[in-house]
């Protein structure tokens, strides 16, 4: 899965700063399969974070949809994403979305788990 970078933002950020990224999986024809992503090393409860400077958080989502109203999760059949495996490369879009907020300026990131079960 290439990473969700959300780039850079001078000051506060004042709108939702949205992007994606697409994670890559190959399941053998017909088997169905369920995504699920975790909430993160830096996660408060469901809340994601990133971690930056000097152990300041900037909360973050990942969504199922291009609308963004519905969380990713990893409760199967609940939050998931559910499909077939072809036999070929297939692509699951991920939407990410960082709130407006202040953040204090600095370099931010974190890591999630992604689960495949079938």
């Amino acid at each position: 899965v290439p990473d969700l970078a959300f780039g850079s933002v001078p000051g506060r950020i004042l709108s939702n700063v949205d992007r994606t990224t697409a994670i890559g999986l190959t399941c053998t024809g017909r088997t169905a399969r369920q995504l699920g992503i975790g909430n993160g090393l830096n996660a408060s409860g469901t809340i994601r974070r990133m971690i930056g400077p000097g152990g300041q958080f900037v909360p973050y989502e990942l969504y199922r949809d291009s609308g963004r109203s519905q969380r990713w999760g990893t409760t199967l059949g609940t939050d998931t994403v559910a499909g077939t495996g072809t036999g070929t490369a297939q692509s699951q879009t991920v939407y990410g979305r960082v709130a407006p907020q202040v953040a204090t300026p600095g370099s931010y990131s974190d890591t999630v788990i992604v689960t495949v079960t079938y």
